[in-house]
């Protein structure tokens, strides 16, 4: 009896093993985006920003842009605190400059961030980008359980397929040469 609890005790953590490896798979470059759900914001603003009228749900190739850059952050995360004023000047430049003003598009995800957590933090850094609460961390698992902040550049096509070109752990300190650098992979120019 004992050697069948063993046994069955193997084959039960293997199982386990199997599924959290496939479920925490980094992103690769060349690849594609998991399925991601997303509801469509609120605010109109929002909703122009990111092409869509009305009301449900989207997925991230669905944005009306040739790029969209995906920010995993955490609220509670210091590095993406301290990172927040730079996004803004990320998102500034991209919109005050009209080869890039809608091509380029940011979106930020809160990992174990409620609503509630998303808009305080988009509050208290003036973050004039979309950002989507991920409390249960269904979207975190699916991108492969990365640390925060993490970075994720899509080439978004015409006719509706996707590729990510960019993956980035961590922090940027100077937004031009980010820019640059995903100006540059995307082949916006």
């Amino acid at each position: 009896m004992r050697k069948i609890i063993s046994f069955c005790t193997v084959i039960v953590m293997i199982a386990i093993m199997s599924v959290a490896s496939a479920v925490d798979q980094p992103l690769v470059v060349g690849g594609q985006l998991p399925d991601i759900q997303l509801a469509v914001p609120k605010d109109s603003a929002e909703k122009g920003y990111l092409g869509f009228w009305g009301f449900g749900s989207f997925k991230i190739p669905e944005i009306k842009s040739r790029v969209v850059i995906i920010e995993i952050f955490s609220m509670y995360c210091p590095y993406c605190q301290r990172e927040a004023p730079y996004m803004n000047q990320l998102y500034a430049k991209i919109e005050q400059d009209p080869a890039l003003k809608g091509k380029i598009k940011l979106i930020g995800i809160g990992a174990a961030n409620t609503l509630y957590e998303v808009g305080v933090f988009k509050t208290k850094y003036n973050v004039p980008f979309p950002l989507f609460p991920d409390g249960d961390l269904a979207i975190h698992k699916k991108v492969g359980g990365v640390r925060t902040p993490y970075f994720i550049g899509v080439n978004i096509n015409a006719d509706g397929s996707h590729q990510i070109f960019y993956t980035k752990l961590g922090v940027f300190d100077n937004v031009d040469e980010f820019l640059g650098n995903i100006i540059k992979l995307s082949g916006l120019k």
